[in-house]
C-alpha cells in the first residue's frame, strides 16, 4: 500500500486537474479567464487549483488570478453568495435591511464590488454600493448609518500590488468574530460551482443596488470632527505632510484636517489612486520603505510630523522631528502617546469616567497599559484581530455601560471613537494632529512625550519577525514550528525564568473569554513577552517580542538573544 504522502499528493494532483479541467471547458469562463488559463505552466496550474480559497476569519485574501485557489469574479462571486445564503437563514431582516459595500484603489476593486452586489441582487438582497472608493472604516460607519445588516469592503490591506481581499462586517459595523465567521464559512462552502453563482448586471438590478455617496461622506466627516478634545488648540506653527500611499485616505483625511484649520503638505505623487503603487515601494505604514518619499517631503519643508495612511487608510504611520532628524513611531509607541493625550486632557478637563475602559491585543505592548492604569482606567486585552475590538465595544455598550476610551493594535491600527466599529485613519489622523499641536505650544514634541512614558514606566522595546513560507508546505512548516512551542515547552529564556504560557487553544483561556486561537504567549518574569501566531490568510508565522529593560542601550542584545532562541532557521 502507498504511504498516505503519496496518496494525498495523488488525490491533489486528481482535485488539482479536475478543477483545471472544469474551469478550461466551461462556457460561462470569460474569454481573458480562458487566455490566462492556457498560458499557464504546470507550476502555475498547481499553485493555482491544488485548493479551493479559503474563506477564513478575515474573509478572503489572496493573489489575483485564475483558479479556485486565487482571487477573482468567480471566488468573489461564491464568496458572496455563501455570504447572502448566511444573511437569508438569519433572518429576513437581513434582505430587508440590506449590505453596504465599498473598495479601494486595487486591481479589480471596483469589478468585485460591482459582482459583490450583484449576486446580492440576485439573492433579492439590497445594496448600497459607493460611487468610488472609500476607506475602510467608512464602510464600517456606513453599515450603522444606514441601518444595513451587514458590509462588504474589497481591499488587501497593505498587502502588494498583485493580492486582493473580500472582509464582511456584520450590522454593528464590525468584521464578524469566529463565532459568526465559521458559519458563513459553512455557507461558502457548500457552494460546489463558483462558476455557476448568478449575478446580475447594475442594469438588471434596478432599485436592488443603490449608488451611494456624498450624504454618507459628509456625516462621516463630521462624526470624525467630534472626537477632538482641544478643538481651540493653536494650529497654526504645526506643519504636517500627509501621503495616502496612493489609497483612499487622500480624501477623508486632508478633507478633515483643511475643515479644521490644520496646515497639511500632500505628498501629490502618492495622492492619484494607482493600482501600482507606483510612487511607493511599499503602502504599508509598518514598513519604512513606506517614508521615502513622505520623509523627502518632510525635510524639504521643516515639517513637524509625517503621516502617511496605507491604501485602505484604517493603519496610520507617524515620523516625527527630533533634533532636526525625523524618527518613525511604531504603532505601539503611537499608541501610548495618544493615549497619554486623551486621557491627560480628559482628566484635566473633568471629564475622565470613573469606570473608563480601552481594549487592546494580546500581542500589543503593555507600555499602554501602564499609561491607562496611572489614570485608573480599565485594560481589556483581545486576540489579535481588531474585530475582537469592536465586538468587545458592542457588548460592553450593552451590558454593563462601561465607556469606550481607546481601542488600538501593535499594527498601526487605532480607534478614538465608536461610532466606527474597526480601526480608523482618519480619527488617529486628526487626534494625532492635535495631539501634536497641543504639544508643539508647550515646547515639546511627540517623541518627547515618548521618552517622557519612559521615564516613568521604563523602556519597552517592541519588535515583529514575520517569517514568510510560500507554497503548499509552507502551512505545514508553520504548524510545526508552533507543535514543537507546545510539546517542548521552554522553561526560562535567555536565563530568565518564564512566568506563564498562555495558549489560547486551551479551556483554560477560553473560559477567560478569548475565543480558541492558534497563539501561544510566553510571558517572563521580568514582565518582557514573546507571542507566536500563524497569519489567518498569508503563509506566514508571526514572531511578537516587547521587551522590557531599564537600560535603553541593553535592549537590543536581549531582543537578540530572544529572538534566536525562537525564530527557526529557513
Amino acid at each position: 500500500m502507498r504511504p498516505l504522502s503519496t496518496r494525498l499528493f495523488i488525490m491533489e494532483m486528481s482535485t488539482m486537474n479536475a478543477n483545471y479541467e472544469r474551469w478550461l471547458k466551461s462556457d460561462k469562463i470569460d474569454e481573458a479567464t480562458r487566455k490566462e488559463l492556457l498560458s499557464m505552466t504546470e507550476e502555475e496550474i498547481h499553485d493555482a487549483f491544488y485548493k479551493e480559497m479559503e474563506f477564513g476569519t478575515a474573509g478572503l485574501r489572496g493573489i489575483i488570478g485564475a483558479g479556485t485557489n486565487r482571487i477573482n469574479i468567480y471566488t468573489v462571486r461564491k464568496a458572496t453568495q455563501g455570504y447572502a445564503e448566511y444573511l437569508m437563514d438569519h433572518e429576513f431582516r437581513a434582505v430587508r435591511r440590506g449590505v453596504v459595500i465599498a473598495y479601494d484603489n486595487r486591481r479589480m476593486s471596483y469589478e468585485f464590488a460591482l459582482a459583490t452586489a450583484g449576486v446580492f441582487a440576485a439573492n433579492g438582497i439590497k445594496s448600497y454600493l459607493f460611487e468610488s472608493l472609500r476607506p475602510t472604516p467608512e464602510l464600517s460607519f456606513a453599515v450603522r448609518h444606514l441601518d444595513c445588516f451587514a458590509g462588504v469592503v474589497i481591499t488587501a490591506s497593505h498587502n502588494p500590488p498583485e493580492y486582493n481581499g473580500y472582509k464582511i462586517y456584520d450590522s454593528h459595523g464590525c468584521q464578524l468574530t469566529p463565532e459568526y465567521s465559521d458559519k458563513v464559512t459553512i455557507c461558502v462552502n457548500r457552494i460546489e460551482d463558483e462558476l455557476s453563482v448568478k449575478c446580475l448586471s447594475l442594469e438588471e438590478a434596478g432599485g436592488l443596488i443603490q449608488i451611494i455617496g456624498k450624504e454618507v461622506d459628509e456625516a462621516y466627516y463630521e462624526a470624525v470632527k467630534t472626537i477632538q478634545v482641544n478643538p481651540d488648540v493653536d494650529k497654526s506653527n504645526l506643519k504636517i505632510v500627509y501621503s495616502p500611499q496612493h489609497g483612499t485616505g487622500n480624501v477623508p483625511v486632508r478633507r478633515v484636517l483643511s475643515d479644521l484649520g490644520y496646515k497639511v503638505i500632500p505628498v501629490y505623487e502618492q495622492c492619484e489612486p494607482d493600482t501600482e503603487f507606483s510612487n511607493t515601494k511599499s503602502p504599508n505604514p509598518e514598513s519604512p520603505l513606506a517614508y521615502e518619499l513622505p520623509l523627502a517631503k518632510a525635510k524639504e519643508h521643516d515639517a513637524d510630523i509625517v503621516i502617511l495612511t496605507d491604501p485602505d487608510c484604517d493603519r496610520l504611520g507617524v515620523a516625527v522631528r527630533q533634533d532636526g532628524e525625523y524618527i518613525l513611531m511604531t504603532g505601539n509607541q503611537g499608541g501610548a502617546v495618544l493615549l497619554q493625550y486623551i486621557l491627560s486632557q480628559l482628566k484635566a478637563q473633568n471629564r475622565l469616567p470613573d469606570n473608563g475602559l480601552i481594549f487592546n491585543t494580546v500581542v500589543t505592548s503593555d507600555l499602554g497599559d501602564r499609561v491607562a492604569e496611572k489614570y485608573g482606567v480599565g485594560v481589556e486585552k483581545t486576540l489579535t484581530g481588531f474585530k475582537f475590538i469592536g465586538d468587545k465595544i458592542h457588548n460592553h455598550k450593552h451590558s454593563d455601560g462601561k465607556p469606550f476610551l481607546f481601542g488600538y493594535e501593535e499594527s498601526y491600527g487605532y480607534l478614538i471613537a465608536p461610532f466606527v466599529r474597526d480601526k480608523d485613519a482618519v480619527q488617529s489622523s486628526l487626534m494625532l494632529c492635535e495631539a501634536a499641536a497641543f504639544y508643539k505650544a508647550q515646547g515639546k514634541t511627540l517623541y518627547d512625550v515618548l521618552n517622557d512614558i519612559y521615564k516613568e514606566f521604563g523602556y519597552y522595546k517592541d519588535s515583529l519577525t514575520s517569517i514568510t513560507i510560500p507554497g503548499e508546505d509552507g502551512a505545514a512548516r508553520i504548524k510545526n514550528i508552533l507543535a514543537d512551542l507546545r510539546s517542548n515547552p521552554k522553561e526560562e529564556v535567555c536565563g530568565i525564568k518564564v512566568k506563564e504560557v498562555q495558549d489560547f487553544t486551551t479551556a483554560e483561556m477560553i473560559v477567560k473569554g478569548f475565543p480558541k486561537s492558534n497563539v501561544l504567549k510566553y510571558i517572563l518574569e521580568d514582565g518582557t513577552w514573546i507571542a507566536i501566531r500563524p497569519s489567518g490568510t498569508e503563509p506566514k508565522c508571526k514572531f511578537y517580542y516587547s521587551i522590557v529593560a531599564k537600560d535603553k542601550s541593553l535592549v537590543e542584545e536581549k531582543l537578540a538573544a530572544i529572538r534566536k532562541e525562537f525564530e527557526p532557521e529557513l
